[in-house]
C-alpha cells in the first residue's frame, strides 16, 4: 500500500492552524462555486426552454437540453481548468491486504485521520488537485435517492390522471410487471452472450457474472418517457395512448427498482455465489414480493393516516401554510421510512402520493390545494433537469468509466430486443380481451418511446465499485444519451408517420362513445377496480374525506350509531369536491347538455337526444361508467351544476381554465 501525505515544512502550531483555515475557507469557496455552477446550468436550461417554446420548436426537449449543457461544462471543468499544485507529495509504503475506509497516521507525534476517497491510477498521480477539483463535483449517490428521486415519484402518482389510468388499468399492470420482468431477462441473456464473446477475445477486463447482467436488464429496464409525454401532453394527443405510457413508467421504474435489488440479493450456498440454485431464485422472487407489497401497504398507510389528520384537524384549514408544510413533511418522510423498514422508497412515495391526491386533496384548503400542486410540480422540474445535467457533467467527471464497444452495441440491441418482446406479444395477448384494441400504430410509438431517463442513470450510479459496475454505468449513460436526444427528438416525425391524432378533444371523445356504444367503459373498465370502485366510494370516501354519500345512507341500519360517528356535517349538506383528477357521482338524478343538444337514458339502458328531459337514477356502477366517461362536461347532479363551455370556433383552453360552477336550486 502507498500512502501520499503532504508536507508543510517545519511550521509552528500557530502557522498550521492558519493554514487550515486558509484551506477551509478555500474550500467553502470551492463548494459555492461548485454548486454555482449546478444553478447557471439549470438558469441556462429554463431560458432556452422559454426560447424553444415560444419559437415552437419541439426536435429537443428540455431534458436534452440540460444534458448538452451539462456535457459542455464537464469538457470545460475536464480538459480546460486545471488547479495549481503547491504541496509536496511524500511517498510512504506499508504492506496491508484491503483499503481501509479510515487511515490514522502518525506525524511526528501527531495523529492525524485520512478517509477514502477513491481508486486512483498510476498516471493520476501528478494530477491529484484537478481529481480533487472533479471529485467536488461529482455527488454522492445517496443524493439523488434521498434527495432528487422522491419529488420526482411523489409528483407523478399525485398528478396521476386516475379516470384514464383505471380505464386501462390492466393492460398498465401487465406492461409494468410482466413487461419488465420480461425485458431484464432478454437483455440479461443477450447480454450474457457478449460477456461470453468478450471473454472468449480476451476484450474482458475483470469478473463479469450472469447476475450481473441480469442487474443491467433490470436498471435499464426502467422507462422515463418524460420528453415523449411532454410532447404529447402540448399536442394532445390519445388519452389513451397517454395513460398506457404514463402508467407503464410510472409503476415499472418502481418494479425495475424493486427487481434490480431482488438480483442483487440472490446469494445460493456454498463457495460460488454466482451459480443457479432454485432455492436462493424463489428466496429472490420472495424478497420482491415482499418488498413490494411492504412498500405499497407502507405508502398506502402513510397516505391515509395523513388524510386522516387533515380530515379530523379541520381547523387547520384556517392556516394554509402549516397545512402545506405538514402535507410535504408527511409526504416526503414516507420515503424516508420506507428506506430506513428496508423496503424501497420509490413505490412507497408513488403509492402515497395516489393516495394523497385521492383522499387528501379533497380535505385540504383552497390555498393549499393549489401550493401543493404548484410546488412538487416545480421540485418534479427543477429536480428532474438538475439529474439530467448531471449526467452530462459525469460523462467527463467520473474517473472510472470504463468503455467497452461490443458491450456498448450489445446494450443497444438488447434493449430494443426487450422493448419489443415487452410490447408486441403483451398487445397482442390483451387485445384479445380489450374492447377497445391496442392498434398496430400505437403499439409503434409505445415501443419508439421507451426512453430511459433519471431511474436508470440512478440505479446505476449507486454502486460503481466493481469493474462490472463502472462498465454499466458507463453503457447505461450512452443508452440514455442517444433515447433522450434520437427517439425524444423524432417524437413529433413517429406521430405524423405512424398517422395518429393529435389535437384530440378528449372530452367530446368520451361523451359521444358513452352513448353511442352503450355499456362501452363498462366492458373496458377493470372488473378489479369496479369493486373497489364501489368499496371506496360507499365507505372510505366518506370516512377519509368530506365527500361521498353519508355513512348512513350506505352502511346497514344497525350501525347507525357508528356512521352518524364516522360521518362529517359536510357529507349530509352534499358538498361534493372535484379533485384535480377525477368527479365523484353520488346516486340520483342525472342529465347531461353538450351544447344544445341533451342526451339521457331511460330505465332500459336506451338513450335520446333533443330537448332536455328528466334524468332517471342510476346505481353506482353507473355513476362509475359517468365518471370514467365524462366526468368534465355539464353535469346537473342534486342542485349542483358543473358548466364547460365548448366553443368549436375556439382553440380549447386548458380544462382548469375552463371550469367554473354554478349554483342552482334543488331541481325536482
Amino acid at each position: 500500500m502507498t500512502i501520499y501525505l503532504y508536507d508543510y515544512g517545519g511550521r509552528n502550531l500557530a502557522m498550521e492552524n492558519i493554514v487550515t483555515e486558509k484551506k477551509a475557507e478555500e474550500s467553502h469557496r470551492q463548494d459555492s462555486a461548485d454548486l454555482l455552477v449546478f444553478i447557471l446550468l439549470l438558469t441556462l436550461t429554463i431560458l432556452t426552454i422559454w426560447l424553444f417554446k415560444h419559437r415552437r420548436c419541439r426536435f429537443l426537449h428540455e431534458t436534452g437540453l440540460a444534458m448538452i449543457y451539462g456535457l459542455l461544462v464537464g469538457v470545460v471543468l475536464r480538459y480546460a481548468i486545471h488547479v495549481p499544485s503547491d504541496m509536496n507529495n511524500v511517498t510512504l509504503s506499508c504492506n496491508v491486504n484491503a483499503s481501509p475506509a479510515t487511515l490514522l497516521v502518525n506525524v511526528s507525534g501527531k495523529f492525524y485521520e485520512y478517509t477514502l476517497k477513491g481508486e486512483i491510477s498510476g498516471s493520476e498521480i501528478n494530477d491529484i488537485q484537478d481529481n480533487e477539483m472533479l471529485r467536488k463535483v461529482t455527488f454522492d449517490p445517496e443524493v439523488f435517492f434521498n434527495i432528487l428521486l422522491p419529488p420526482i415519484i411523489f409528483h407523478a402518482g399525485y398528478s396521476l390522471k386516475r379516470r384514464h389510468f383505471f380505464r386501462n388499468l390492466g393492460s398498465i399492470l401487465a406492461y409494468a410487471f410482466v413487461g419488465t420482468v420480461v425485458s431484464c431477462f432478454i437483455i440479461g441473456l443477450f447480454m450474457y452472450g457478449c460477456v461470453l464473446l468478450m471473454k472468449q477475445i480476451g476484450h474482458l477486463g475483470g469478473d463479469f457474472f450472469f447476475t450481473d447482467c441480469l442487474f443491467f436488464g433490470a436498471i435499464v429496464s426502467a422507462t422515463d418517457p418524460v420528453t415523449v409525454l411532454a410532447i404529447f401532453n402540448e399536442l394532445q394527443v390519445d388519452a389513451d395512448l397517454y395513460a398506457l405510457l404514463f402508467g407503464e413508467s410510472v409503476l415499472n421504474d418502481a418494479v425495475a427498482l424493486v427487481l434490480s435489488s431482488s438480483i442483487v440479493a440472490y446469494q445460493p450456498e456454498g463457495d460460488n455465489t454466482h451459480t443457479f440454485e432454485a432455492m436462493a431464485m424463489l428466496k429472490s422472487f420472495g424478497i420482491f414480493l415482499g418488498v413490494f407489497s411492504g412498500s405499497f401497504a407502507l405508502g398506502g398507510a402513510t397516505g391515509v393516516v395523513t388524510a386522516l389528520i387533515s380530515f379530523n384537524f379541520t381547523k387547520l384549514r384556517e392556516l394554509p401554510l402549516l397545512e402545506t408544510a405538514l402535507f410535504f413533511l408527511m409526504s416526503w418522510s414516507t420515503f424516508l421510512l420506507a428506506e430506513a423498514c428496508g423496503f424501497t422508497g420509490v413505490v412507497a412515495v408513488l403509492f402515497c402520493g395516489m393516495t394523497q391526491a385521492h383522499y387528501t386533496f379533497n380535505n385540504l384548503s383552497p390555498e393549499s390545494q393549489d401550493r401543493t400542486k404548484q410546488l412538487f410540480e416545480l421540485l418534479n422540474f427543477l429536480a428532474e433537469n438538475f439529474i439530467f445535467s448531471y449526467m452530462g457533467l459525469t460523462l467527463f467527471t467520473f474517473h472510472n468509466h470504463v468503455f467497452n464497444p461490443i458491450f456498448i452495441v450489445g446494450a443497444f440491441l438488447a434493449v430494443f430486443l426487450g422493448r419489443a418482446a415487452n410490447i408486441y406479444p403483451l398487445s397482442f395477448l390483451l387485445n384479445l380481451s380489450r374492447r377497445n384494441k391496442i392498434t398496430s400504430n400505437f403499439q409503434h410509438m409505445m415501443m419508439f418511446a421507451g426512453l430511459r431517463g433519471a431511474m436508470t442513470f440512478a440505479l446505476s450510479i449507486r454502486d460503481t465499485a466493481t469493474y462490472a459496475r463502472q462498465m454499466m454505468f458507463s453503457t447505461t449513460l450512452l443508452v440514455v444519451f442517444f433515447t433522450v436526444w434520437i427517439c425524444g427528438g423524432g417524437t413529433t416525425q413517429m406521430l405524423s408517420c405512424q398517422k395518429i391524432r393529435v389535437g384530440v378533444d378528449t372530452d367530446l371523445e368520451n361523451f359521444v362513445s358513452v352513448f353511442v356504444e352503450r355499456s362501452s367503459t363498462k366492458q373496458e373498465s377493470a372488473w378489479l377496480f369496479r369493486i373497489w370502485y364501489n368499496f371506496d366510494h360507499n365507505y372510505l370516501k366518506p370516512i377519509l374525506t368530506h365527500s361521498g354519500p353519508p355513512l348512513t345512507a350506505t352502511l346497514p341500519a344497525c350501525c347507525g350509531p357508528l356512521a352518524r360517528c364516522l360521518t362529517s356535517p359536510q357529507a349530509y349538506e352534499g358538498q361534493l369536491k372535484d379533485s384535480d383528477s377525477d368527479l365523484i357521482l353520488n346516486d340520483g338524478d342525472i342529465s347531461l347538455t353538450y351544447g344544445d343538444i341533451t342526451v339521457s337514458t331511460d330505465a332500459t339502458g336506451a338513450h335520446t337526444s333533443g330537448t332536455p328531459v328528466g334524468g332517471v337514477a342510476v346505481n353506482s356502477d353507473e355513476a362509475l361508467d359517468r365518471e370514467l366517461a365524462f366526468s368534465d362536461h355539464e353535469l346537473v347532479i342534486r342542485g349542483t351544476r358543473l358548466v364547460l363551455p365548448m366553443d368549436d370556433s375556439e382553440h380549447p383552453l386548458p380544462l382548469d381554465s375552463r371550469r367554473h360552477w354554478h349554483k342552482n336550486e334543488t331541481m325536482s
